[in-house]
């Protein structure tokens, strides 16, 4: 468990992070997200005690992870994949991690196996594309059997297969009742991975929430329609209020009457209606209503020519 009182984190005149206050439960996979610049990195830098609070409090099992005596038992982390000496060998790596650590020489071979690495153990880091690095990153995270587990943007790099694998992965692992904090900016992704949401904006939480309900909170309340005729059928719920677009292919788009009362209407009316469907946001929709202010650094909208 994560857990973070007041978290601020100033340099110079900017709080990178403004007295934000969560918890990381174990057993649930718990995307972490949020614009360039909102304070991601360095909320998961202050739990593994890499950069140190202005003030306030985070904690990992109810102790700060800074001091730690053995601390790849306690908590894995991938941070950064090509933070490795490019010269060493994946498995001298490991085996470096392991001795640092007190981890046994067999469990570095074990890890090597899980994220698919055995074949390529002895060659040079140096050598590995960002898929592979991201591998090997996820084995050290790995490697010391933790109850907790942080990763920074864990599937740059990796093609489908590794996609499905990491996603699989994690959630085996929120499975075992460990905690699991993914940052990511792939919504697409975070959508199939994520059971609960933090989001970060200019340093201050924006929701701490179950992602079903971020996405709820943030739909639009747009209707879609399909009826035998649907211009006929515009004209009435124009008639009762509602804000009707009507695209190309007959749909409606129906804003301003919930759909009970639409079908309500349609039969009413004596129309016969082929299809009647709340449109419910995608998690990059929810995300961008919520974020929406405090993106810091922002490039106009490319015109076609």
């Amino acid at each position: 468990m994560i857990e973070a009182r007041a978290l601020t984190k100033v340099y110079g005149d900017t709080a990178a992070v403004n007295g934000i206050d969560f918890l990381v439960r174990p057993g649930v996979v718990t995307g972490f997200l949020g614009p360039n610049g909102a304070g991601k990195s360095t909320t998961m830098r202050m739990i593994l005690g890499l950069d140190l609070p202005t003030s306030g409090t985070v904690t990992v099992n109810g102790r700060g992870y800074r001091g730690t005596v053995w601390p790849l038992h306690d908590v894995g982390a991938l941070l950064d994949a090509r933070a490795v000496h490019p010269g060493r060998s994946a498995r001298n790596h490991l085996l470096s991690l392991a001795a640092a650590n007190g981890i046994a020489r067999a469990r570095v071979d074990e890890v090597l196996d899980q994220v698919g690495l055995a074949p390529v153990a002895r060659r040079r880091v140096g050598s590995f594309s960002l898929g592979m690095a991201q591998r090997l990153g996820i084995a050290g995270a790995l490697l010391g059997d933790p109850g907790t587990l942080l990763f920074d943007e864990p599937v740059n790099g990796l093609d489908p297969d590794g996609i499905l694998w990491i996603r699989t992965l994690m959630r085996a692992l929120a499975a075992e009742g460990r905690t699991v904090l993914v940052s990511s900016h792939l919504m697409s992704e975070m959508a199939l991975t994520a059971d609960h949401l933090l989001v970060i904006g200019r340093g201050r939480l924006l929701a701490d929430t179950p992602l079903p309900e971020l996405i709820a909170r943030h739909s639009a309340d747009l209707v879609e329609v399909r009826s035998a005729a649907p211009q006929r059928l515009a004209a009435d719920l124009r008639a009762a209020g509602a804000e009707v677009t009507l695209r190309p292919d007959g749909t409606l788009d129906v804003a301003g009457l919930a759909s009970p009362r639409i079908g309500e209407l349609a039969a009413a009316r004596g129309h016969v209606l082929h299809q009647l469907h709340d449109v419910t946001a995608s998690l990059e929709e929810a995300y961008f209503r919520l974020t929406g202010e405090s993106v810091e650094y922002r490039a106009p909208v490319p015109v076609a020519a």
